[in-house]
Protein backbone atom coordinates (compact mmCIF):
# COMPACT_ATOMS: atom_id res chain seq x y z
CA UNK A 1 0.00 0.00 0.00
CA UNK A 2 1.39 3.80 -1.04
CA UNK A 3 2.82 4.97 2.33
CA UNK A 4 1.44 8.62 3.91
CA UNK A 5 3.27 11.34 2.87
CA UNK A 6 4.83 12.65 6.44
CA UNK A 7 3.25 15.90 8.46
CA UNK A 8 6.79 17.88 7.88
CA UNK A 9 5.99 17.75 4.03
CA UNK A 10 2.39 19.07 4.83
CA UNK A 11 0.47 16.53 5.69
CA UNK A 12 -1.34 15.67 9.31
CA UNK A 13 0.47 13.68 12.41
CA UNK A 14 2.41 10.56 12.17
CA UNK A 15 3.42 8.40 15.46
CA UNK A 16 5.74 6.02 16.01
CA UNK A 17 4.68 3.16 18.75
CA UNK A 18 7.20 0.76 20.27
CA UNK A 19 5.88 -2.18 21.60
CA UNK A 20 6.48 -5.15 23.15
CA UNK A 21 3.88 -7.38 21.43
CA UNK A 22 0.62 -5.65 19.24
CA UNK A 23 -0.79 -7.24 16.40
CA UNK A 24 0.13 -11.52 16.79
CA UNK A 25 0.26 -11.25 20.43
CA UNK A 26 -1.72 -12.18 22.82
CA UNK A 27 -3.00 -11.28 26.12
CA UNK A 28 -4.15 -7.26 27.86
CA UNK A 29 -0.99 -6.12 26.99
CA UNK A 30 -0.92 -6.90 23.28
CA UNK A 31 -4.72 -6.10 23.27
CA UNK A 32 -3.98 -2.45 24.70
CA UNK A 33 -1.45 -1.65 22.06
CA UNK A 34 -3.98 -2.71 19.34
CA UNK A 35 -6.71 -0.34 20.79
CA UNK A 36 -4.14 2.30 20.95
CA UNK A 37 -2.62 2.42 17.64
CA UNK A 38 -6.41 1.85 16.33
CA UNK A 39 -8.31 4.81 18.27
CA UNK A 40 -4.57 7.07 16.92
CA UNK A 41 -5.04 5.72 13.57
CA UNK A 42 -8.77 6.78 13.59
CA UNK A 43 -7.91 10.32 15.04
CA UNK A 44 -9.20 12.67 11.68
CA UNK A 45 -5.42 14.41 11.96
CA UNK A 46 -3.03 10.94 11.80
CA UNK A 47 -2.08 9.76 8.64
CA UNK A 48 0.39 6.87 9.85
CA UNK A 49 0.76 4.92 13.20
CA UNK A 50 4.31 2.92 12.85
CA UNK A 51 3.69 0.08 15.48
CA UNK A 52 7.39 -1.90 15.81
CA UNK A 53 6.80 -5.21 18.13
CA UNK A 54 8.93 -6.60 19.93
CA UNK A 55 7.80 -10.14 20.05
CA UNK A 56 4.94 -11.57 17.67
CA UNK A 57 3.93 -14.91 19.12
CA UNK A 58 1.45 -15.61 15.91
CA UNK A 59 1.14 -14.09 12.38
CA UNK A 60 -0.51 -11.16 12.33
CA UNK A 61 -3.75 -10.17 11.21
CA UNK A 62 -6.75 -7.76 10.72
CA UNK A 63 -4.01 -4.47 10.61
CA UNK A 64 -6.42 -1.94 10.16
CA UNK A 65 -5.61 1.14 7.69
CA UNK A 66 -3.18 3.88 8.36
CA UNK A 67 -1.25 1.12 10.36
CA UNK A 68 1.96 0.00 9.13
CA UNK A 69 2.82 -3.38 11.30
CA UNK A 70 6.74 -3.48 11.16
CA UNK A 71 6.77 -7.51 11.50
CA UNK A 72 10.16 -8.15 10.69
CA UNK A 73 11.25 -6.68 13.88
CA UNK A 74 9.83 -9.06 16.18
CA UNK A 75 12.33 -12.04 17.27
CA UNK A 76 15.27 -10.79 18.64
CA UNK A 77 17.08 -7.73 19.79
CA UNK A 78 19.19 -7.09 16.94
CA UNK A 79 16.21 -7.20 14.51
CA UNK A 80 14.58 -4.77 16.84
CA UNK A 81 17.33 -2.26 16.64
CA UNK A 82 17.58 -2.40 13.05
CA UNK A 83 13.73 -1.71 12.29
CA UNK A 84 13.72 1.25 14.65
CA UNK A 85 17.28 1.94 13.12
CA UNK A 86 15.55 2.56 9.23
CA UNK A 87 12.77 4.46 10.77
CA UNK A 88 15.01 6.96 12.00
CA UNK A 89 15.11 8.50 8.43
CA UNK A 90 11.52 9.30 8.79
CA UNK A 91 9.31 11.91 9.87
CA UNK A 92 7.16 11.30 13.31
CA UNK A 93 5.34 14.41 15.43
CA UNK A 94 5.09 11.56 18.40
CA UNK A 95 6.72 8.92 19.89
CA UNK A 96 5.19 6.52 22.16
CA UNK A 97 7.08 3.92 24.19
CA UNK A 98 5.20 0.60 25.34
CA UNK A 99 7.21 -0.69 27.87
CA UNK A 100 10.04 1.23 30.63
CA UNK A 101 12.65 -1.34 29.42
CA UNK A 102 12.54 0.06 25.81
CA UNK A 103 12.97 4.25 27.16
CA UNK A 104 17.01 3.85 25.69
CA UNK A 105 16.08 3.03 22.69
CA UNK A 106 12.84 5.76 22.99
CA UNK A 107 14.14 8.52 24.18
CA UNK A 108 17.35 9.41 22.39
CA UNK A 109 15.44 8.94 19.07
CA UNK A 110 13.03 11.03 20.41
CA UNK A 111 15.30 13.91 21.19
CA UNK A 112 17.03 12.98 17.71
CA UNK A 113 14.10 13.26 15.96
CA UNK A 114 13.13 16.44 18.21
CA UNK A 115 9.30 15.14 18.90
CA UNK A 116 7.55 14.39 22.32
CA UNK A 117 7.74 10.93 24.28
CA UNK A 118 5.06 8.96 26.01
CA UNK A 119 5.46 6.46 28.33
CA UNK A 120 2.93 3.63 28.18
CA UNK A 121 2.60 1.84 31.31
CA UNK A 122 0.38 -1.16 32.59
CA UNK A 123 0.88 -2.22 36.22
CA UNK A 124 3.97 -4.47 37.48
CA UNK A 125 6.25 -3.25 35.07
CA UNK A 126 6.42 0.09 36.84
CA UNK A 127 5.50 -0.63 40.65
CA UNK A 128 8.94 -1.39 41.70
CA UNK A 129 11.57 0.58 41.39
CA UNK A 130 14.18 0.13 38.56
CA UNK A 131 17.87 0.88 38.02
CA UNK A 132 19.11 4.24 38.78
CA UNK A 133 19.50 4.81 34.96
CA UNK A 134 16.14 3.69 34.15
CA UNK A 135 15.00 6.36 36.69
CA UNK A 136 17.11 8.89 35.14
CA UNK A 137 15.22 7.70 31.22
CA UNK A 138 11.38 8.10 32.97
CA UNK A 139 12.35 11.43 34.00
CA UNK A 140 12.99 12.45 30.12
CA UNK A 141 9.61 11.79 29.13
CA UNK A 142 7.31 14.60 28.07
CA UNK A 143 4.00 12.90 29.77
CA UNK A 144 3.18 9.25 31.11
CA UNK A 145 0.25 7.17 30.59
CA UNK A 146 -1.51 4.91 32.75
CA UNK A 147 -4.24 2.24 32.60
CA UNK A 148 -5.00 2.58 36.28
CA UNK A 149 -4.54 5.14 39.43
CA UNK A 150 -2.74 2.79 40.98
CA UNK A 151 -0.45 1.87 38.81
CA UNK A 152 0.16 5.58 38.14
CA UNK A 153 0.38 6.05 42.17
CA UNK A 154 3.27 3.00 42.79
CA UNK A 155 4.85 4.08 39.69
CA UNK A 156 4.79 7.66 40.94
CA UNK A 157 6.86 6.50 44.83
CA UNK A 158 9.70 5.73 42.90
CA UNK A 159 9.63 8.19 39.83
CA UNK A 160 8.90 11.40 41.78
CA UNK A 161 7.00 13.30 38.17
CA UNK A 162 4.61 16.25 38.66
CA UNK A 163 1.30 14.55 38.31
CA UNK A 164 0.67 16.49 35.96
CA UNK A 165 2.51 14.40 33.61
CA UNK A 166 0.01 11.26 34.18
CA UNK A 167 -2.63 10.90 32.31
CA UNK A 168 -5.21 7.79 33.23
CA UNK A 169 -6.29 5.69 30.09
CA UNK A 170 -8.17 2.49 31.47
CA UNK A 171 -8.52 -0.06 29.10
CA UNK A 172 -11.55 -0.70 27.08
CA UNK A 173 -14.09 -3.31 25.39
CA UNK A 174 -15.66 -3.67 22.13
CA UNK A 175 -19.13 -4.29 23.46
CA UNK A 176 -20.48 -5.31 20.15
CA UNK A 177 -18.08 -8.73 19.96
CA UNK A 178 -19.68 -9.78 23.36
CA UNK A 179 -22.78 -10.28 24.19
CA UNK A 180 -24.85 -13.05 26.07
CA UNK A 181 -25.34 -16.19 24.71
CA UNK A 182 -26.19 -19.99 25.98
CA UNK A 183 -23.38 -22.22 26.67
CA UNK A 184 -21.50 -24.17 24.27
CA UNK A 185 -23.06 -27.62 24.54
CA UNK A 186 -19.43 -28.81 23.07
CA UNK A 187 -17.24 -27.19 25.54
CA UNK A 188 -19.92 -28.38 28.26
CA UNK A 189 -19.35 -32.10 26.74
CA UNK A 190 -15.31 -31.38 26.44
CA UNK A 191 -14.87 -30.36 30.30
CA UNK A 192 -16.94 -32.88 31.82
CA UNK A 193 -19.28 -29.94 33.44
CA UNK A 194 -22.77 -30.09 32.39
CA UNK A 195 -24.61 -28.95 35.44
CA UNK A 196 -22.14 -28.12 37.49
CA UNK A 197 -21.55 -24.20 39.30
CA UNK A 198 -18.40 -22.94 37.05
CA UNK A 199 -16.16 -20.93 38.55
CA UNK A 200 -13.87 -19.58 35.94
CA UNK A 201 -10.43 -17.73 36.06
CA UNK A 202 -8.57 -17.30 32.64
CA UNK A 203 -5.20 -16.16 32.71
CA UNK A 204 -0.96 -16.90 32.08
CA UNK A 205 -0.25 -19.70 34.39
CA UNK A 206 3.34 -18.61 34.50
CA UNK A 207 5.69 -18.92 37.95
CA UNK A 208 6.55 -15.05 37.74
CA UNK A 209 2.50 -14.42 37.85
CA UNK A 210 1.73 -15.80 40.96
CA UNK A 211 -0.19 -12.96 42.18
CA UNK A 212 -3.17 -13.66 40.26
CA UNK A 213 -5.35 -15.12 43.02
CA UNK A 214 -5.27 -18.85 41.56
CA UNK A 215 -3.85 -20.43 44.44
CA UNK A 216 -6.20 -18.92 46.62
CA UNK A 217 -8.98 -20.12 45.04
CA UNK A 218 -7.46 -23.32 45.00
CA UNK A 219 -7.21 -22.64 48.69
CA UNK A 220 -11.07 -22.11 49.60
CA UNK A 221 -11.72 -24.93 47.15
CA UNK A 222 -12.60 -27.70 50.30
CA UNK A 223 -15.24 -24.74 51.69
CA UNK A 224 -17.54 -23.95 48.61
CA UNK A 225 -17.61 -27.63 48.20
CA UNK A 226 -18.63 -28.29 51.38
CA UNK A 227 -21.41 -25.61 51.01
CA UNK A 228 -22.60 -27.34 47.37
CA UNK A 229 -20.61 -30.14 45.68
CA UNK A 230 -21.49 -29.18 42.69
CA UNK A 231 -19.11 -26.18 42.80
CA UNK A 232 -16.11 -26.02 39.85
CA UNK A 233 -13.22 -24.70 39.36
CA UNK A 234 -12.58 -24.16 35.77
CA UNK A 235 -8.78 -22.53 34.84
CA UNK A 236 -8.77 -21.34 31.40
CA UNK A 237 -4.94 -20.82 30.13
CA UNK A 238 -1.17 -22.36 30.37
CA UNK A 239 1.97 -21.54 30.98
CA UNK A 240 4.59 -23.16 33.10
CA UNK A 241 2.67 -22.57 36.56
CA UNK A 242 0.33 -25.63 35.43
CA UNK A 243 1.91 -28.35 36.96
CA UNK A 244 2.28 -26.79 40.27
CA UNK A 245 -0.90 -25.65 40.63
CA UNK A 246 -2.04 -29.41 39.57
CA UNK A 247 -0.13 -30.72 41.97
CA UNK A 248 -1.78 -28.20 44.93
CA UNK A 249 -5.41 -29.17 43.92
CA UNK A 250 -4.03 -32.97 44.22
CA UNK A 251 -2.91 -31.98 47.92
CA UNK A 252 -5.67 -30.40 48.91
CA UNK A 253 -8.50 -33.28 47.96
CA UNK A 254 -9.91 -31.00 45.29
CA UNK A 255 -8.21 -32.38 42.15
CA UNK A 256 -11.41 -33.41 40.54
CA UNK A 257 -13.44 -30.45 41.09
CA UNK A 258 -10.47 -28.16 39.50
CA UNK A 259 -10.24 -28.39 35.80
CA UNK A 260 -7.18 -26.98 33.35
CA UNK A 261 -7.96 -26.04 29.80
CA UNK A 262 -5.20 -25.70 28.51
CA UNK A 263 -4.19 -22.53 25.76
CA UNK A 264 -7.48 -21.21 24.33
CA UNK A 265 -7.02 -18.97 20.98
CA UNK A 266 -8.47 -15.53 20.98
CA UNK A 267 -11.23 -16.88 18.79
CA UNK A 268 -12.48 -19.11 21.07
CA UNK A 269 -12.96 -16.92 24.26
CA UNK A 270 -15.83 -15.31 24.62
CA UNK A 271 -17.34 -19.04 24.56
CA UNK A 272 -15.09 -20.17 27.33
CA UNK A 273 -16.36 -17.24 29.33
CA UNK A 274 -19.93 -17.97 28.46
CA UNK A 275 -19.44 -21.17 30.80
CA UNK A 276 -18.53 -19.27 33.93
CA UNK A 277 -21.59 -18.83 36.63
CA UNK A 278 -19.15 -16.25 38.05
CA UNK A 279 -16.05 -15.22 37.13
CA UNK A 280 -12.89 -14.63 39.62
CA UNK A 281 -9.77 -13.21 39.86
CA UNK A 282 -8.85 -11.86 42.96
CA UNK A 283 -5.25 -10.91 42.92
CA UNK A 284 -2.60 -8.88 44.17
CA UNK A 285 -0.82 -7.41 40.58
CA UNK A 286 -3.15 -6.33 37.84
CA UNK A 287 -2.75 -3.10 36.82
CA UNK A 288 -6.18 -3.10 35.51
CA UNK A 289 -6.90 -6.47 33.88
CA UNK A 290 -9.48 -6.47 30.50
CA UNK A 291 -10.64 -9.97 31.39
CA UNK A 292 -13.18 -8.22 33.65
CA UNK A 293 -14.87 -6.41 31.31
CA UNK A 294 -14.61 -9.45 29.14
CA UNK A 295 -16.18 -11.67 31.42
CA UNK A 296 -18.84 -8.75 32.18
CA UNK A 297 -19.48 -8.09 28.20
CA UNK A 298 -20.79 -11.84 28.46
CA UNK A 299 -22.74 -11.21 31.21
CA UNK A 300 -21.42 -12.89 33.91
CA UNK A 301 -20.78 -11.61 37.48
CA UNK A 302 -17.08 -11.12 38.37
CA UNK A 303 -15.30 -11.14 41.41
CA UNK A 304 -12.15 -8.93 41.61
CA UNK A 305 -9.83 -7.44 44.47
CA UNK A 306 -9.51 -5.16 46.68
CA UNK A 307 -5.56 -5.20 46.12
CA UNK A 308 -5.15 -4.11 42.70
CA UNK A 309 -6.11 -2.49 39.92
CA UNK A 310 -9.32 -4.99 38.92
CA UNK A 311 -10.54 -2.20 42.11
CA UNK A 312 -10.78 0.42 39.10
CA UNK A 313 -11.70 -2.08 36.30
CA UNK A 314 -14.70 -2.97 38.75
CA UNK A 315 -15.31 0.96 39.41
CA UNK A 316 -14.89 0.66 42.97
CA UNK A 317 -17.38 -2.49 43.30
CA UNK A 318 -20.53 -0.85 40.60
CA UNK A 319 -19.29 -3.42 38.32
CA UNK A 320 -18.48 -6.69 40.66
CA UNK A 321 -17.55 -7.96 44.00
CA UNK A 322 -14.23 -7.06 45.66
CA UNK A 323 -12.20 -9.78 47.68
CA UNK A 324 -9.75 -9.45 50.02
CA UNK A 325 -7.13 -12.35 48.35
CA UNK A 326 -5.54 -12.43 52.15
CA UNK A 327 -8.64 -13.46 53.24
CA UNK A 328 -10.58 -16.78 52.78
CA UNK A 329 -13.45 -15.81 54.10
CA UNK A 330 -13.55 -12.32 51.86
CA UNK A 331 -13.15 -14.42 48.93
CA UNK A 332 -15.72 -17.35 49.72
CA UNK A 333 -18.41 -14.71 50.65
CA UNK A 334 -17.24 -13.03 47.90
CA UNK A 335 -17.44 -15.61 45.52
CA UNK A 336 -21.12 -17.16 46.75
CA UNK A 337 -22.33 -13.41 46.11
CA UNK A 338 -21.39 -13.73 42.80
CA UNK A 339 -22.67 -16.52 41.99
CA UNK A 340 -26.05 -15.32 43.48
CA UNK A 341 -26.28 -13.02 40.90
CA UNK A 342 -28.45 -12.90 37.88
CA UNK A 343 -26.13 -12.89 35.14
CA UNK A 344 -26.73 -9.75 32.93
CA UNK A 345 -24.43 -6.73 31.47
CA UNK A 346 -24.12 -4.35 34.14
CA UNK A 347 -25.07 -0.85 32.50
CA UNK A 348 -22.07 0.59 33.20
CA UNK A 349 -19.70 -1.36 31.48
CA UNK A 350 -20.14 1.41 29.11
CA UNK A 351 -17.71 3.47 30.95
CA UNK A 352 -15.17 1.14 29.15
CA UNK A 353 -16.79 1.26 25.94
CA UNK A 354 -14.63 1.91 22.50
CA UNK A 355 -16.10 5.44 21.84
CA UNK A 356 -14.85 6.72 25.43
CA UNK A 357 -11.69 5.13 25.03
CA UNK A 358 -11.01 6.71 21.63
CA UNK A 359 -12.33 10.14 22.85
CA UNK A 360 -9.30 9.75 26.01
CA UNK A 361 -6.78 8.87 23.99
CA UNK A 362 -7.16 11.40 21.43
CA UNK A 363 -7.45 14.25 24.02
CA UNK A 364 -4.02 12.95 25.89
CA UNK A 365 -2.83 12.84 22.48
CA UNK A 366 -4.06 16.93 21.42
CA UNK A 367 -2.50 18.05 24.95
CA UNK A 368 0.98 15.93 24.63
CA UNK A 369 1.25 17.64 20.97
CA UNK A 370 0.01 21.17 22.15
CA UNK A 371 2.19 21.05 25.22
CA UNK A 372 5.24 20.24 23.17
CA UNK A 373 3.88 23.02 20.66
CA UNK A 374 3.76 25.74 23.29
CA UNK A 375 7.19 25.19 24.93
CA UNK A 376 9.01 25.24 21.18
CA UNK A 377 7.46 28.48 20.94
CA UNK A 378 7.77 29.91 24.21
CA UNK A 379 11.70 31.73 23.99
Amino acid sequence: APRAPASGQGAGMRVLLLATDAYGGHGGIAYYNRCLAEALAQMPEVTEVVVVPRVMRFAPTSVPAKIRFVADAAGSKWRYLRAVARLAGEHFDLLICGHVNLLPLAVPLAKLKRVPVVLQVHGIDVWQRPSARAVLWVRQVNAVWSVSGVTRDRMNTWAALPLSKYTVIPNTIHLERYGMAPKRADLLARYNIAGRKVIMTLARLASDERYKGIDEIIEVMPALLADDPAFIYLIVGDGDDRPRLQAKAAALGVAENVVFTGFVAEAEKADHLRLADVFALPGRGEGFGIVYLEALACGVPVVGSQLDGSLEALRGGELGELADPTDPASLRACILRGLAKPPGIPPGLSYFDWPHFQHRLAAATRHVIASETLQSATP
